[in-house]
Formats: structure tokens, sequence, C-alpha cells
């Protein structure tokens, strides 16, 4: 290695050394520019791990006490999950209320909850965190309604902080030259517009959409162009929402569920039960996913432990992608 100053070629260790103390001199006030430039939302977070673990070391006294799980606490937030009444929707709210969430409110289409929510309710209750499930029944169509709920729920709770949108439907295999308009009409005012609605309703601090992997892929052998695109619509909705919303310290990401066995499903695969193998070939875990294989998800991004994460979709789909 050589440096050439004014044509001059310097030994080595004479450029090595030179850049060695103009970088021992010059980094640190890179950094405090940088905090400086960066603001108080910086220098006002807790302090890292490893700032934990050099206080912990120069002072004996101090017992360590570990910050993970404080992360990805959700001690006395209210949030709003719509589709709520079961499958992913109720076990997404029953995951934030054994986070510490106070209240979860779930809402669908059924004027009274099913047995699986009340059961869910029941179980919340005996967990001694003060977190409850509260429910009523709504259309995530009906924008003006939710809006009502909402502040309504707002005005009772004095805050609302995170909101699941996992309402959806999915229509029978439907030729994509022969679609009738109406039904697809009636896929896109729940599966997108209803997820808007539902944001809308809801948006103070952070906002996940629930998408699917046909959001960014076409289900091989399944003609659901309606589905397929009400989820690409999510999934451009979630980016395009995290670049408005980012600057009054909104988040939004979107997470996207590949083949789930859940009732909607498994309605699905009653009538063609050939495809429970199918789907489960199609991902290189070889099976179909769980439910509760999406509550650290949807916890951690409904925490603070996602406090840098928007705009992102993020996808469970035991590798589907991946092939």
């Amino acid at each position: 290695m050589t440096d050439k100053w004014g044509g001059k070629e310097l030994s080595s260790w004479f450029g090595v050394n030179l850049l060695r103390r103009t970088n021992a001199l010059v980094t640190p006030w890179f950094t405090c520019l940088y905090l400086l430039w960066e603001g108080p939302s910086i220098r006002k977070s807790p302090p890292h791990a490893h700032v934990a673990a050099l206080e912990a070391a120069a002072d004996p006294s101090i017992t360590p006490k570990p910050k993970i799980f404080d992360e990805f606490a959700l001690t006395d937030r209210v949030g709003l999950v719509s589709g709520g009444n079961r499958g992913l929707g109720l076990e997404m709210a029953l995951a934030c209320c054994e986070a510490g969430a106070r209240a979860v409110y779930c809402f669908d289409l059924p004027e009274k909850p099913s047995d699986e929510w009340i059961a869910s309710r029941d179980y919340v209750a005996k967990l001694g965190n003060n977190s409850r499930l509260e429910y009523f029944s709504a259309n995530v169509t009906d924008q003006q309604t939710l809006w009502k709920k909402a502040e309504e729920i707002g005005d009772k709770e004095g805050r609302m902080d995170f909101c699941v949108a996992a309402a959806g439907i999915l229509r029978s295999h439907t030729d994509c030259l022969e679609y009738p308009a109406q039904e697809y009409k009636e896929v896109l005012d729940v599966n997108a517009s209803g997820v808007l609605f539902t944001a809308q309703a809801a948006g103070r601090q952070i906002i996940i959409l629930i998408a699917s992997m046909s959001g960014s892929i076409t289900n091989r052998g399944h003609a659901w162009v309606s589905y397929n695109t009400s989820k690409a619509a999510v999934l451009q909705m979630a980016r395009s929402m995290a670049c408005e919303l980012g600057e009054k310290k909104i988040r939004v990401n979107s997470l996207s569920p590949g083949h789930i066995y859940t009732s909607m499903t498994a309605a699905y695969l009653d009538k063609q039960p050939h495809l429970f193998d199918v789907w489960s070939s199609m991902n290189p875990l070889g099976r179909l996913g769980r439910p509760d294989e999406l509550r650290g998800v949807v916890t951690w991004l409904a925490s603070d432990a996602s406090t840098f994460c928007t705009g992102s979709d993020i996808i469970v789909s035991g590798g589907h992608h991946s092939w």
C-alpha cells in the first residue's frame, strides 16, 4: 500500500498511521453530529443492551435485568382487530392480551360473538394482567360506523395504540375472463377497502394490515384473481400509508401469511380434500401453518421491539416463496 500526495510516494506506514490518527480524531465528531441531527428521539431512547452491560461493569451494585421482554410488552395499550371473532384475527387479539394490552376490541360480522371468542374472553380475564377482550358487530365496508365506533373506544379508553386489519373473504375458483362483476367487487370491498377503513378508524400509532403471500405471488392451480388482486392492493396500501404517516410517527406494516389452516381455508379444503396434501407440499416445511404461528410476528409489530420497522411486508409462509 502506498499513498501519493503531490505526486510523491509516501511509505505505507506513514499513510496508515496518518489515517488512523485522523480517524481517531474525526469519527467521534461525526458520531456527535449524527446524534444532534437525529434529535431527541435518538438521544432519549432507552439505553442499548451493550450500554447497560458497560454500566453494570463499571458499577458492581447494578443487578442486570433483561430488557427484551419489556420491549415486546404491550402493557396498558389499546388495540382494534377486525375479523376478530375467530381464526387468525382472534388468535392475534389473544396474543396481544397475553402481551399485556389493557383492551383489545374485536369486531366482525356476526351480531353475537362465537363460542370460541367467548372462551377466549374468559381465558383472558383469568390471566391476571388486567387485560380484556371486547366485541362489537360491524361490517368493515361501513366506513362511517367504524370511524364512530373507534372514536367511542378512544373516548372510553383515552387512547388507541394499534390496529390489526385481519378481516377478509375468499371466493371459489372462478375463471378470470368470466368473473362476475358483483362478486369481484365484494371481494375487493372487504379485502381492500375494508382494510383501509379499519386503518382509518384506528389510525393512531401502529397499523398492521393482514395481506397474504397471494399479494406477491399467484397461487398455482387456483383461479383467484379477485383475492390475489385485493391482497396485492393491501401491500401497496401499507407502503403508501407508511410513507404518508411516517412523519406523524405512525408505523404501517403488512403481514403476509402463507397457507394457514383456519376456519376460512378449512371450508375451502373440506370441499376439495386432496388440496390439503397439495398445499402442504408447496413449502419446504411440507405442512400448512397454524394460526398461533403468527402470534409472535403480530406482537412484535405492535410493540416497541419493532420501532424502526415501517413500510415492510413480513412473510410467514413456511418458505413458500423460497422454491
